[in-house]
């Protein structure tokens, strides 16, 4: 069957609301590289919008999940449990920051993950404000699109949503949004809109996912940390998307040095399976009545078995020092690149969590027209590239860590042929 033919079923089928942005069927994919019904191939610089830290199919995940399949698929946790989830839970709560004692629980989606942090602190603070920041993404249930600082796509048409929840701007210095700035308008929400005895959680991400990956100024952090305690907040660190190797840390909070209270992560904490979870200080984590968190689906069996092999390929594959090596060569591309195309306004990133942001040259006018360009010339030329950003003029990359070099090359000029067609 044709590409065009499959495409009009997926039309005929599943909804518009589902966005789709490549006009091609997958049939198969290796690492980093993804084939067509047809047999083009691609190169992939979406990683599935950062799940494939450890690329497409890694042999010891996969083998991973094919000896757990081999056992059983599933029991719900909940019911009849199994040493892995535990295995699990008891290294996150060794590699995440903070010495003090923690517990983890698993769920599903990074929304999930994100919902019952949010669960977790009002039942330990008694509380009900949750402050957010501009920008920010926080998922696409109605609790994560409160939480989330972007209207379109995301909330359009879907209020109205949980109260109780505010915005405060995240420092972006290339939009003139400084710390200081920041920080003022939270005290100033405190002064109109809620009492921050109300407040039980801060939620922010070390480097802001759809937002446009824009990293956290560290004084920022040590800031929010200080505002937490003196008010008795709890500070959540949204890892789904900055985690697991991505930035040069296993998680991107690592940065700081400032340990949140609790830290949601998913993504590629399961190398392609559906996994999240909520590591935090085990006083907290232990907040919730029995049978207050959970999920049936919540740390499926495959996923974890997935999960600990991710694991192990990261300190094995030195997939952290990787994203730096990785990370530092592609901005070092995008920079020497400035002089032939003027259009690009700011390269940045932690690690290999990195981005373009285009600009109308001579202006501080956002081009999101151009990015959208430069994308639909490198998918044309076999290279998948994702835009992001309030103004929608960043192209990120989230490439596999695992990327062979000679691949990360062939990518890198599809790239540079983008960005000066």
């Amino acid at each position: 069957m044709s590409q065009q033919q499959l495409m009009q079923r997926k039309a005929d089928a599943t909804p518009r609301g589902v966005g789709v942005m490549c006009s091609f069927i997958a049939e198969r994919a290796k690492n980093a590289e993804i084939w067509d019904s047809e047999g083009r191939r691609y190169i992939d610089f979406a990683g599935g919008i950062g799940v494939l830290n450890t690329g497409h199919l890694h042999p010891k995940v996969e083998a991973a999940v094919a000896e757990q399949l081999s056992r059983f698929s599933h029991t719900c946790y909940q019911v009849v449990p199994y040493e892995s989830y535990i295995s699990l839970a008891e290294k996150l709560n060794t590699l995440t920051p903070g010495s003090y004692a923690k517990k983890t629980a698993l769920f599903t989606t990074g929304a999930e993950a994100v919902e019952n942090a949010v669960k977790i602190a009002r039942a330990y603070t008694g509380r009900p404000g949750i402050l957010a920041f501009g920008g920010a993404f926080h998922g696409r249930t109605l609790m994560g699109m409160a939480l989330t600082g972007k209207v379109a796509p995301y909330k359009l048409g879907f209020g109205p949503f949980p109260s109780d929840v505010y915005h405060a701007p995240y420092p972006n210095a290339l939009h003139g949004v400084s710390v200081q700035d920041s920080l003022t308008a939270i005290d100033k929400l405190f002064k109109y809109d809620i009492d921050p005895a109300r407040v039980a959680a801060i939620i922010y991400e070390p480097v802001q996912g759809e937002g446009g990956f824009y990293a956290a100024p560290a004084e920022w952090v040590k800031a929010l940390r200080e505002l937490c305690d003196r008010h008795g907040i709890l500070l959540i660190a949204d890892e789904v998307q900055s985690g697991f190797a991505r930035t040069g840390k296993l998680l991107a909070s690592e940065h700081f040095g400032v340990a949140p209270d609790l830290i949601t992560m998913a993504k590629s904490l399961a190398g392609g399976f559906p996994l999240s979870a909520v590591t935090g200080r085990a006083d907290i984590m232990d907040a919730p009545a029995p049978g207050g968190l959970g999920g049936t689906y919540a740390g499926n069996p495959l996923a974890v078995a997935a999960a600990l092999a991710v694991l192990d390929v990261i300190e094995s594959e030195k997939l952290i020092e990787r994203a730096q090596r990785l990370g530092d060569a592609l901005k070092e591309k995008l920079n020497s690149l400035k002089p032939a195309v003027p259009h690009i306004a700011e390269v940045r990133g932690l690690g290999a969590m990195v981005a373009v942001e285009f600009n109308q040259p001579g202006s501080h006018a956002p081009d999101a027209d151009f990015a959208k360009k430069v994308q639909q010339h490198a998918l044309a030329n076999g290279l998948i590239l994702l835009t992001c950003g309030i103004y929608a003029n960043v192209v990120r990359f989230l490439f596999p860590l695992t990327i062979e070099d000679e691949v990360f090359a062939e990518a890198l000029g599809k790239l540079e042929a983008a960005l000066k067609a």
